[in-house]
């Protein structure tokens, strides 16, 4: 994702994250340093567990509401399938079709048992720590493609890390 925004120097790009519910970590800016430095800052537990796709989608949207931009553009990158939030993703895909806000959807990992990082806490001293359990983790392309389809976007599906740089060139190229 940085790699994808060091090369968006003239565009202003926005960062919203999302699980359980979404946050805007930045709004739209030119300003790749501070971008870049609110993208470290994301982690696995700042927010409430779950994946709200339609949150998310909503969140950017709002965020693009009031662009003049001539091309509005929102790459919506997702580990899940939509389990969270109180938008549908289909509503938010209905707005971003009537804002004119192509979408590209990227689904990263495979769905399955996955290794998960997870923050537990000793009963005893009370110090927190990161332990990797599996977990069963459930994807949804299919939504992933409708969003897309829906929004004039694409839809990707990154297995590791060198595809999803070639996902980001892709829409390096098309941007």
């Amino acid at each position: 994702v940085a790699e994808f925004v060091k090369r968006r120097t003239s565009d202003r790009v926005g960062l919203v994250v999302f699980a359980g519910r979404s946050l805007t970590k930045s709004p739209p800016t030119t300003d790749t340093a501070v971008l870049l430095r609110q993208l470290d800052d994301v982690h696995l537990d700042m927010l409430p567990d779950g994946t709200a796709i339609g949150s998310g989608l909503a969140t950017s949207l709002m965020r693009l509401r009031r662009s003049k931009a001539k091309s509005k553009v929102i790459v919506l990158v997702t580990d899940g399938a939509n389990n969270a939030g109180e938008i549908d993703p289909a509503t938010a895909a209905d707005l971003a079709k009537a804002m004119e806000v192509r979408t590209y959807t990227v689904l990263v990992g495979r769905g399955g048992r996955v290794p998960i990082p997870v923050r537990v806490q000793d009963p005893f001293t009370g110090q927190a720590r990161r332990q990797t359990v599996m977990t069963e983790v459930q994807v949804d392309p299919g939504l992933l493609q409708r969003i897309a389809e829906r929004t004039g976007g694409e839809f990707f599906r990154a297995t590791d890390a060198d595809s999803l740089r070639q996902i980001f060139d892709r829409i390096d190229h098309l941007e």
